[in-house]
């Protein structure tokens, strides 16, 4: 199944457009479902997310790091009395297009296809089918584990694949979030293991439905029930566990490349927080507005350090993590971090200037219309809304959440939530 993953953290991205009024509902099988009616296609978009991504996976598994994606990836292998080419089939007849997702908090599946009855009903059988009947044979399972194996084999060779990895390693010890699949653990990963998660985590009361497109409310609410019915008997969300923040320390990663590759952060904040939309303003003037950035002036412009240096932050069911990123010469990697460094610090005791303010706010605002111009990007923006409890108004506030931002709130929620004693720097290939 082609994995199409979710951009979680680029919600802040995207805002109002007129006539997007999210309806939202609870089927009699407990799950939610939120709905925006859209006439202007004949087109219809579902997506249904779980409560069953890669940190769902109970404490004692961590054996079998990488089950809860395959778990997810491998739904389209076989269902109903089906296999995975004829699945590829009945959705080419009907012209529909299924994607599967699996991030640390949710996987899911997700079906684009024209909202004409007779069409509609085939690929909602078939997703309903594959949701509800998943047979997971055991050589698409060999299949997929030598791919995935393969795949992690060579990301442990690539100076990217490893910081990312020990990133998320170092910010998260002992927490879910840092867990990664590796050969040993997708080696250990049998059909029962799929089977058993699949039963455990893909039940309705775990599950948050999006529909977007041109239907009526009756109808959606008919899809909603149809697709959750009949699904594994599985119990309600667990909450996942608290995020303890790591001390200060930096990890050196010996790799013969001629480039050093940085990352520096920790966890920062949860979907739904307050401080988001001050951290939003402020990362853009810090690091997540590309050219006119601080750090890409300070690092690249002035000094010539790095192609590119950014920062960002994901927001997520448990604190999601910051995230500073840079790639230079091996030689000069101490510069290039001290510069990085210093920006920061300034930026935590100054926050942004009353310019970088006004640009920052003005373009976020500016470019919320390119967020909201088709139903497939409504739809992502919705199914956040839903699976993660956000204000069903989250879309029509955003321009004036951000527009309220002020100098002293980003300094101050940069300052609640950036802990240099807590920060985490991982370098690879650097001397």
């Amino acid at each position: 199944m082609k994995k199409i993953l979710f951009a979680a953290f680029c919600l802040f991205a995207t805002a109002t457009q007129a006539g997007v009024s999210i309806e939202h509902w609870t089927t009699p099988s407990g799950a939610r479902v939120y709905f925006v009616a859209s006439r202007a296609l004949p087109m219809l978009d579902v997506q249904i997310d779980f409560a069953a991504g890669s940190a769902f996976l109970a404490s004692g598994e961590t054996r079998l790091a990488g089950l809860a994606c395959l778990s997810n990836d491998l739904l389209d292998s076989g269902a109903a009395g089906l296999d995975e080419e004829q699945i590829a089939a009945r959705l080419a007849e009907s012209g529909a297009r299924l994607s599967g997702s699996c991030g640390q908090d949710r996987a899911g599946l997700s079906l684009r296809t024209l909202s004409s009855q007779a069409e509609r009903d085939a690929a909602l059988g078939l997703m309903h089918a594959i949701l509800a009947t998943p047979t997971y044979p055991n050589d698409a399972l060999e299949r997929e584990k030598a791919r995935r194996v393969s795949a992690i084999q060579e990301a442990e060779t690539r100076p990217d694949g490893i910081v990312a990895k020990r990133f998320s390693e170092a910010i998260y010890p002992g927490h879910p979030y840092g867990v990664n699949a590796t050969v040993d653990s997708v080696g250990r990963i049998a059909r029962d293991d799929l089977v058993a998660f699949w039963r455990g985590h893909y039940g309705a009361r775990r599950a948050a439905v999006t529909i977007i497109g041109d239907v009526s409310r009756a109808e959606a609410e008919n899809i909603a029930s149809r697709l959750t019915d009949g699904l594994p008997d599985a119990p309600a969300e667990d909450p996942l566990p608290a995020v303890a923040l790591s001390e200060r320390k930096t990890l050196k990663i010996p790799h013969p490349a001629a480039q050093s590759h940085i990352y520096i952060g920790l966890p920062l904040i949860k979907r739904g927080d307050p401080d988001f939309f001050a951290l939003l303003v402020g990362n853009y003037v810090l690091g997540g507005g590309g050219f006119v950035s601080r750090l890409m002036k300070e690092v690249r412009e002035k000094r010539g350090y790095a192609y590119s240096v950014y920062s960002t932050f994901s927001p997520l069911r448990s604190l999601g993590p910051f995230q500073i990123g840079l790639q230079t010469k091996r030689a000069q990697a101490g510069e290039a971090l001290q510069v990085v460094e210093t920006t920061l610090t300034q930026f935590l005791k100054q926050g942004p200037t009353d310019n970088e303010l006004r640009n920052a706010k003005k373009h976020l605002i500016d470019s919320q219309a390119l967020g909201l111009d088709s139903n497939a990007k409504i739809l992502g923006i919705v199914s956040i809304i839903g699976f993660y409890g956000l204000p069903l108004s989250w879309i029509a506030d955003y321009p004036r959440r951000i527009a309220a931002v002020t100098a002293a709130e980003v300094r101050q929620a940069f300052n609640r939530h950036v802990k240099p004693e807590h920060l985490v720097t991982v370098i690879v290939a650097g001397d």
